[in-house]
């Protein structure tokens, strides 16, 4: 008797490798979706968050009293933009600034009540939207999908190639 064929883990014509590329394509998808369904719910609501709006809350949810420049450290991200997106949430209720006491130029951010209630309500919507994400898998196929991300995230890292 010969060796048997196994056929279902093996490129054939109609299904090849995935390349590089398409495989990015579909964690853009993927990530797409996520921010889709994460924020659908808050579309209607009278505090509609943007992206970048949430990633600021998010921020001084877990990092409360951090100032405006621990905000552009740790995103990297432009000093101008973060001031105005951080104004924005200012004006509308959802952070709150202190004049630090070592420093009083240096304002110290944390979230108001109502910021407070709206990035639960994200957080919570974020839950759901992992738990339909990953629905079927068993803890083996979570683990593996982790561990393959993670090595894709290292390879693109700052001392990756």
């Amino acid at each position: 008797m010969g060796k048997p064929i196994d056929n279902v883990n093996q490129p054939t014509a109609k299904t090849p490798l995935a390349s590089g590329d398409e495989l990015l394509e579909l964690v853009h998808r993927v990530m797409h979706q996520v921010r889709s369904q994460q924020y659908q719910a808050l579309r209607d609501d009278p505090q509609a968050l943007t992206h970048m709006e949430s990633k600021v809350l998010g921020y001084f949810s877990r990092a409360p009293g951090s100032t405006q420049s621990n905000l552009v450290q740790h995103s990297g991200r432009d000093k101008a933009q973060l001031a105005r997106l951080i104004k924005g949430l200012r004006e509308r209720g959802l952070l709150d600034a202190q004049a630090d006491a070592d420093d009083r130029r240096n304002l110290r951010l944390d979230l108001t009540a109502t910021g407070r209630a709206l990035q639960r309500s994200l957080q919570q919507r974020t839950r759901q939207v992992a738990t339909r994400a990953v629905a079927g898998f068993s803890a083996a196929e979570r683990e593996q999908l982790r561990t393959l991300l993670q090595r894709v995230h290292d390879n693109l890292g700052p001392d990756a190639g």
